[in-house]
């Protein structure tokens, strides 16, 4: 029987061409059957607080970059979104006297210009390189700071960026959000034509992508638009340079971290529920991350919400 087409975007994937009867158990989920779907390679955690979320997700960064020596060098791939932790990490740092030179960071996505071609510059409003610098990195003590050959910043010639992944630095940590189209990083859905037409590319297929230059889902477009343009989305570029899953499994962990304000209820139960079962579906890109080995979904208990109709 053929897919459904896409209810917000008929030339593209994503999880609304999902079974109907599978979206309808999704929606019943309670917070209490979240916590339930941990199994092992994959960990449901719930912070009761704002506070104990964004400084939980800090220390990830400082567990991760006090593993770095000058001889084993250790790496975290981080997001833009949510950023509320940058200067977290940055003031742990600098409290802790934490000497992070040996240590490396990637960038996890940059926006690309369609017009160039080419990766839009730090100078730019949205320029993710420039919020990790201004947030994060320029805020951390110089004499404890990495120099800038360890921050890693895709680029629309991604030759540079995927050689830095076969460096020798050690992976420890790939942090995410999530987004409306259950990406991670701009690890969209694909368009749906050509051999994709009918069916959306197997596991094995997404799998094989590196960090590349993508055209973006119009949901992504729009949710950039609402969380970091104020609603213009005439600001928002129609194309990203993404980490891709190649990169993403030579991290040790994978860690998603759902605050409450990029996906949504639905959001937050589907790609879970698909991790903990097994139920792998590229049209729900996040749903690939059940076959890698070390996966925690971090909840602000308050945001978890829930799928019950409500008009408003």
């Amino acid at each position: 029987m053929p897919r459904k087409l896409s209810s917000i975007a008929p030339d593209w994937w994503d999880y609304t061409t999902l079974d109907s009867d599978l979206v309808t158990e999704v929606a019943r989920l309670k917070p209490k059957d979240l916590l339930a779907l941990s199994r092992p390679g994959f960990k449901v955690v719930f912070y009761p607080t704002i506070e104990e979320f964004y400084a939980a997700e800090a220390l990830e960064y400082i567990e991760a970059w006090r593993q770095s020596t000058d001889d084993n060098p250790v790496g975290v791939c981080g997001p833009i979104g949510p950023t509320e932790q940058l200067p977290i990490v940055a003031r742990m740092v600098n409290a802790l006297s934490l000497d992070v030179r040996s240590a490396h960071f990637w960038g996890m996505d940059e926006w690309v210009d369609a017009a160039t071609g080419r990766e839009v510059p730090a100078t730019h409003p949205l320029s993710f390189e420039r919020c990790d610098r201004e947030l994060c990195f320029n805020r951390i003590d110089k004499r404890l700071r990495m120099p800038d050959a360890h921050l890693h910043f895709p680029k629309a010639d991604t030759r540079e960026f995927r050689k830095s992944w076969s460096s020798g630095v050690r992976c420890a940590l790939m942090q995410g959000g999530q987004g409306d189209v259950k990406h991670w990083a701009f690890n969209d859905p694909l368009p749906r034509r050509g051999k994709w037409r009918h069916a959306p590319p197997t596991a094995s297929e997404f799998r094989k992508l590196a960090t590349r230059v993508v055209d973006l889902h119009p949901l992504t477009l729009a949710q950039n638009s609402r969380t970091s343009a104020g609603g213009n989305l005439s600001l928002v570029p129609t194309k990203a340079v993404s980490v891709g899953p190649v990169e993403t499994w030579q991290a040790e962990k994978v860690s998603i971290w759902h605050p409450g304000h990029h996906d949504n209820p639905f959001g937050f139960r589907l790609t879970a529920y698909m991790i903990s079962k097994g139920l792998v579906d590229t049209s729900v890109p996040m749903s690939l991350l059940a076959e890698h080995p070390n996966v925690q979904f971090n909840y602000l208990a308050s945001a978890i919400g829930t799928c019950e109709i409500e008009m408003h």
